[in-house]
């Protein structure tokens, strides 16, 4: 199975951040995940909140962990509030069920990772994320 490489980890870091700055975003941090839930790679912007990286890790572990993207958890949170809370728990709390967490595909469709972002609204957050994930020439699933 493919991975994401260090390299496109760092571009899609690189070109998420960039895409903040252009937008006018506030700070954003931003994590990359490999398909077992392990950090490639994590930036966090100058002014950016030191607590960004649980949120942003938090993001994309659950993407990736329940193979569904952050806007799709967050509907499931919204419909069934005890599965994401049985979820949190089987995670030990480490799943941030909202909109940043996009998983990322190959060329095939395969998953092969996650990125977290936050700092913004999640809406922006996604914006950001899917540009970098884009720039690496990786498909996102927000």
């Amino acid at each position: 199975m493919a991975e994401i490489s260090a390299n496109k980890a760092r571009t899609i870091i690189r070109k998420a951040l960039a895409k903040g700055e252009e937008m006018g975003f506030k700070p954003l941090s931003v994590v990359v995940l490999d398909s077992g839930g392990h950090v490639k790679a994590f930036e966090r912007a100058d002014g950016s909140a030191p607590g960004r990286f649980g949120i942003a890790h938090g993001k994309a572990y659950g993407s990736i962990m329940l193979g569904m993207a952050g806007t799709a958890q967050m509907a499931r949170a919204e419909q069934q509030a005890y599965f994401m809370a049985a979820v949190n728990g089987v995670y030990g709390g480490a799943v941030v069920p909202v909109p940043g967490g996009v998983l990322v595909k190959d060329k095939r469709g395969a998953v092969i990772g996650a990125v977290g972002v936050t700092g913004d609204t999640s809406d922006n957050d996604v914006i950001a994320a899917l540009a970098g994930i884009a720039a690496a020439g990786l498909t996102g699933e927000a």
